[in-house]
């Protein structure tokens, strides 16, 4: 009995196509397979392997799988894609791995189906097979083919992915390699670096980061050179030549939803000498002692990252270098704080500490007069103008209890 194309479900068009075609096909398979071979590998050159057996195997048994399932299919549409679909999951698969693009598959099943069509229309032209009939055999043909390149398409998707996982794996472990102390072997970090497609710099800086505010998770969009782990406890990066151009605006830009601190740029086998100093940064960040506002770069903060190095250390000092504060209103205190630190840093200047503070030179100068009244010549003494200098910073940043 004949199916008409107007009875068959839209999801199967080969159920449209006489079933007694399959055994007039069937015949002729071996023939047909051998021809799409050859025009496939005539027509794709990244397929021609005559030296490859493995994959000659696999492509043969790709064209051979699909023509038995269409005729199979012919004969009884419900019958299982399970082992065909697991060929062309493969060949997708392998696709991936092989580093070619889907268009180079996709464009090798259309070249193997039109070779199909035209070998199967001549077959049908001597049994007198109906125009109708025919272009239910060529819906079938086509309905055949996006199925079987979804299947391929599967593999490839999930080729695609495991590589992705593959080669973020290695990235983590190369970073986590790459900051370690004692630092690893050169010859280590050059043998994952390959693997992990990553071009070992002269130069890096390591970046620590936390999220801004309480913004929704949003990956640093950065360059695929960037070693980066915003999944771990101390989410951080790894920059390479961060010296170069345009590296500043990049990161400026990638890592606007985080507060990051970039340690100083070091020798790539002292990474993690780079990322003690951002780890020192951050917290200073976080305490609002440096600004967050942009990407800190510990190369223009070294003398308050020293200062704070050690802070109750300093605070101690500071305790008793300042002690002469104890005895002015804490008010007042805090205006002769801030004018000492400013004529520390500029030489005692009062035009340039007055403009520094918004105040008239007369009033530096009275202040300053108060100071040295507080503190005798130790003021102007060289080796305790770094000290002080130190403690007022520290000072400033919560004065010490036993300060008022």
């Amino acid at each position: 009995m004949t199916t008409t194309l107007e009875e068959h479900s839209p999801l199967k068009p080969w159920a449209g196509v006489p079933s007694e075609l399959s055994e007039i096909f069937r015949p002729h398979l071996d023939g047909l397979a051998e021809e799409m071979i050859e025009e496939i590998l005539a027509g794709i050159p990244e397929y021609s392997r005559p030296q490859d057996e493995e994959y000659a195997r696999l492509v043969r048994m790709a064209v051979e799988g699909a023509l038995r399932q269409f005729v199979d299919l012919i004969m009884d549409p419900n019958s299982s894609w399970e082992q065909v679909g697991a060929v062309y999951r493969e060949i997708g698969w392998a696709e991936a791995r092989e580093g070619r693009s889907l268009d180079i598959l996709q464009t090798s099943m259309r070249l193997g189906a039109r070779v199909a069509w035209r070998r199967l229309a001549a077959e049908s032209e001597q049994y007198n097979v109906s125009r109708h009939t025919l272009a239910s055999l060529a819906e079938a043909i086509f309905a055949f083919l996006d199925e079987i390149a979804r299947a391929a398409t599967e593999g490839y998707t999930k080729a695609r992915a495991q590589e992705a996982g593959e080669l973020e794996h290695r990235r983590r472990r190369l970073l986590d390699l790459l900051l370690a102390e004692p630092p690893a072997s050169a010859q280590a970090v050059a043998d994952l670096a390959r693997l992990a497609q990553w071009r070992v710099p002269r130069t890096v800086a390591a970046v620590v980061l936390y999220e801004r505010g309480r913004q929704p998770f949003s990956h640093p969009s950065l360059p695929p050179d960037v070693l980066s782990d915003v999944n771990r406890r101390e989410p951080c990066l790894l920059v390479p030549d961060p010296e170069g151009p345009g590296r500043g605006r990049m990161l400026e830009s990638g890592l606007r939803n985080w507060v990051a601190a970039m340690g100083p740029t070091v020798r790539t086998e002292d990474a993690a000498k780079s990322l003690r100093w951002a780890r020192e940064a951050l917290p200073l960040a976080r305490r609002g002692i440096l600004p967050s506002d942009r990407l800190i770069r510990c190369a223009d903060h070294m003398p308050m990252l020293v200062v704070f190095k050690d802070e109750e250390l300093v605070r101690a000092v500071a305790d008793l270098r300042l002690a002469p504060l104890r005895t002015v209103r804490p008010r007042h205190r805090e205006r002769l704080v801030r004018t000492l630190l400013s004529c520390l840093q500029n030489g005692f200047n009062a035009t340039e500490v007055a403009t520094r503070l918004h105040v008239h030179p007369q009033t530096v100068r009275y202040r300053l007069h108060q100071l040295e009244e507080l503190f005798g010549d130790r003021l102007y003494e060289p080796e305790a103008r770094l000290e002080l200098e130190m403690a007022l910073t520290v000072w400033l940043t919560a004065p010490s209890p036993s300060s008022d």
